[in-house]
């Protein structure tokens, strides 16, 4: 650190699996860890042991008299918001493990409380920070690639029913959604990130092999401001687990495939017959670096040493989680929804289900 930056001190807020993840990564980005907080001390205790934080509260108030800069608020979803608002009004920064929140109406609250705060919440795309999506923001960026054509995004995962009989999971009101919300979310992040703004969905979804609330599966297909048009599934039922993104470019097409998270050797480049030269453009760039809670904690803790603002903010975030209540809102009502219709007064901007009562547990699979 110089001489204008500090070291932040972070409390991390709930001390389940992602947690540790949270905890690794604040480490090498050179935080101090100096808190953790559980409702089961027991649990808190074993974590601080584990990751070699100081000490351990039963409440985010009492962590809060330890002097902290910002806290990772690693809780099941339901939570994720209220927790936020808290800390904020703590005079704490904030980072969110995905979602962020529950609606659309949580995150304009969570906007509203910056402002009256004048504390940061960053959200964990971390898929946004690995050298592979970098070079290609910049490869595209620049013009080299033409315009953005066509490609899907899938992520193709398997969670079986135990999973699911874990009782916050699969519910509206705990975790937001099915694998739209909570699983596939970092890869169509990743997509708007590239491609965004997106213009409008068509959806499906359903409840095919799970005993849930929520949606094991969704298709969608996506028209994006500037034509280009991709698929979208997000699907926990499906054996061979992958995490797949195409991109078709005019001039080239760029490929990820990985699970949970991707290195360069994960990325395929394809130039278009005679744009070869393309090929050498992106073998070009910085030092591989992988995705991950590390790469988008290193700029995180670096913008809160600085006071600049850290990444992924809620604006930065909104579309991200306006696509996954449109998916929703097209799959329930069975139409086409537009970026922006979503608003006051709409049932998707305060649920991701609409209050509609879709894939009712009695027509699931026995």
């Amino acid at each position: 650190m110089t001489q204008a930056q500090h070291r932040p001190r972070v409390g991390i807020i709930g001390t389940g699996g992602i947690a540790h993840a949270h905890a690794e990564a604040l480490k090498l980005a050179g935080a101090e860890l100096v808190v953790a907080v559980d409702i089961d001390p027991h649990r808190a205790t074993e974590f601080a042991e584990k990751v070699g934080v100081g000490q351990t509260a039963p409440t985010l108030a009492a962590a809060a008299e330890t002097g902290l800069d910002l806290v990772a608020v690693c809780t099941p979803p339901s939570s994720h918001a209220p927790v936020a608002l808290e800390a904020m009004a703590l005079g704490m920064d904030v980072v969110l493990e995905k979602p962020p929140a529950l609606s659309l109406r949580q995150l304009r609250e969570l906007q509203e409380a910056e402002r009256a705060t004048g504390r940061r919440v960053s959200c964990i795309f971390q898929h946004r920070f690995g050298t592979g999506a970098r070079k290609l923001a910049d490869l595209q960026e620049s013009g080299a690639l033409g315009s953005p054509l066509t490609g899907f995004c899938n992520t193709l995962w398997f969670r079986d029913q135990a999973y699911f009989d874990v009782p916050w999971r699969g519910q509206w009101d705990v975790e937001g959604g099915g694998p739209t919300m909570g699983h596939g979310i970092h890869q169509f992040d990743l997509l708007l990130h590239l491609w965004g703004p997106w213009q409008e969905v068509t959806a499906f979804a359903g409840k095919l092999a799970r005993r849930t609330e929520t949606e094991d599966v969704s298709t969608a297909i996506v028209r994006f401001e500037s034509g280009a048009l991709t698929t979208v599934i997000n699907s926990v039922i499906s054996p061979r687990e992958t995490s797949q993104l195409r991109f078709d470019y005019e001039h080239a097409t760029v490929e990820l495939e990985h699970l949970y998270g991707y290195d360069d050797s994960n990325w395929r480049f394809t130039p278009a017959p005679g744009q070869e030269h393309l090929t050498a453009a992106w073998a070009d760039g910085p030092a591989s670096a992988p995705s991950g809670h590390s790469a988008q904690y290193a700029r995180i803790i670096e913008a809160v040493s600085t006071g600049t603002v850290p990444p992924v903010t809620l604006a930065d975030a909104y579309p991200t989680m306006e696509l996954a209540a449109a998916i929703y809102a097209s799959a329930i009502t069975g139409k086409t929804v537009r970026r922006g219709d979503i608003t006051e007064g709409n049932p998707f901007f305060d649920r991701a289900d609409g209050r509609l009562e879709p894939w009712k547990l009695e027509k699931s699979h026995a």
